[in-house]
C-alpha cells in the first residue's frame, strides 16, 4: 500500500485542499465507502475503471469528479487501484471545471462530460508518467491551464458562510450564520446551495460528521460517547443515527471494517509525504 501526498502550485491553493497519489491492493470486503466530506473529489484511476454506486448515478470511468454528497459513495475495490486524487473546494468548481458545484451534487460525473477530450489526454499523459512527481505535474498543469480567470468569485456572503460553518464544525446555527453575513436564512440557503451543492444545514451535518470522524480516527481515538459530546450531538444515540444516515452503517461497524484501511492510508501518507 502506498500513499504519497502532494502540495499543488500556489495558483491552485484556493481550489485544492489536498492531493495524493495511491497504490492500494484489493480491499478484503470488496466495497469501500467514500464518506461525505466538505471537499469534492477529482480522481484519475489508472489501474482499471473506477466503479462507483450508491449516489444518484452509477459510473465506471478512468477519470471522474464527484460533487458533495450526504451519503456514502460505494467504491468497487475488488481489484488493486493505482491513481491520483485531488480534493477540490466546491467554491472553485466553476473556476477549475467550468460548472457550478450544484450541477455535480450527489453524483460522480465522467470528467469527459466536463472537460471534453482534454480528460482523455490527461489520462494518457498519466499512463506515460514514470514517477509520482511527473503524475502530479500532469494534473497540476491541466488544472492550471483550465483555470478560468474571468469567472467571478462566489459572493463574499457565501464564502463567509462556508467559513463560519466549517470553522464552527457545524455547530453554529444557520440562523446565526445568515445574520452574520447579512442575508435572510432563505436567501442564504438558495445562494449557498447553488454555489456548493449543499444547503447550509446539510454542510453543517457534514462538518459535524467530519469533526467526529477526526476524533474517532486520531492518534488517540476518543470513545463514542465522548466524541458525541465534543462534537455537538445530543448523545451517542444521536451520533449513531447521523452516522448511519451519512455512511450507511453504524460507527462501530465502520471502525471495524474501514478503520484499518484509513489507518494504513494515514501512516503511508506520513511516511511518503513530499512537497
Amino acid at each position: 500500500m502506498e500513499f504519497v501526498q502532494h502540495l499543488p502550485p500556489p495558483l491552485l491553493a484556493p481550489f485544492v485542499t489536498a492531493a495524493h497519489g495511491y497504490r492500494v491492493p484489493s480491499y478484503p470486503l470488496g466495497v469501500h465507502r467514500g464518506l461525505p466530506s466538505s471537499s469534492m473529489t477529482l480522481v484519475f484511476e489508472l489501474g482499471g475503471r473506477l466503479r462507483i454506486t450508491g449516489l444518484s448515478a452509477a459510473i465506471s470511468s478512468h477519470a471522474m469528479v464527484c460533487g458533495l454528497h450526504t451519503r456514502a459513495a460505494l467504491i468497487d475495490a475488488r481489484a488493486p487501484m493505482d491513481g491520483v486524487q485531488y480534493a477540490l473546494t466546491p467554491l472553485g468548481a466553476r473556476a477549475l471545471l467550468g460548472v457550478p458545484a450544484a450541477e455535480l451534487h450527489d453524483r460522480p460525473v465522467d470528467l469527459a462530460e466536463v472537460l471534453g477530450p482534454a480528460a482523455a489526454e490527461v489520462v494518457d499523459q498519466l499512463h506515460e508518467a514514470c514517477t509520482w512527481d511527473e503524475r502530479f505535474a500532469v494534473v497540476d498543469r491541466a488544472l492550471v491551464g483550465n483555470l478560468e480567470a474571468g469567472v467571478p468569485p462566489e459572493p463574499a456572503e457565501v464564502r463567509e458562510a462556508w467559513r463560519l460553518i466549517l470553522t464552527g464544525r457545524g455547530r453554529v446555527p444557520v440562523s446565526a450564520v445568515a445574520a452574520q453575513v447579512g442575508w435572510s436564512r432563505r436567501h442564504l440557503s438558495e445562494r449557498f446551495r447553488w454555489a456548493t451543492g449543499l444547503t447550509p444545514k446539510q454542510l453543517s451535518r457534514v462538518a459535524r460528521f467530519e469533526a467526529a470522524r477526526a476524533l474517532l480516527t486520531g492518534p488517540a481515538p476518543v470513545p463514542l460517547a465522548r466524541t458525541a459530546a465534543l462534537t455537538g450531538y445530543a448523545d451517542q444515540s444521536h451520533l449513531d443515527r447521523e452516522w448511519r444516515a451519512l455512511t450507511g452503517c453504524s460507527p462501530t461497524t465502520w471502525m471495524r471494517e474501514e478503520l484499518p484501511f484509513v489507518q494504513d492510508e494515514d501512516s503511508s501518507s506520513a511516511a511518503d509525504s513530499r512537497t
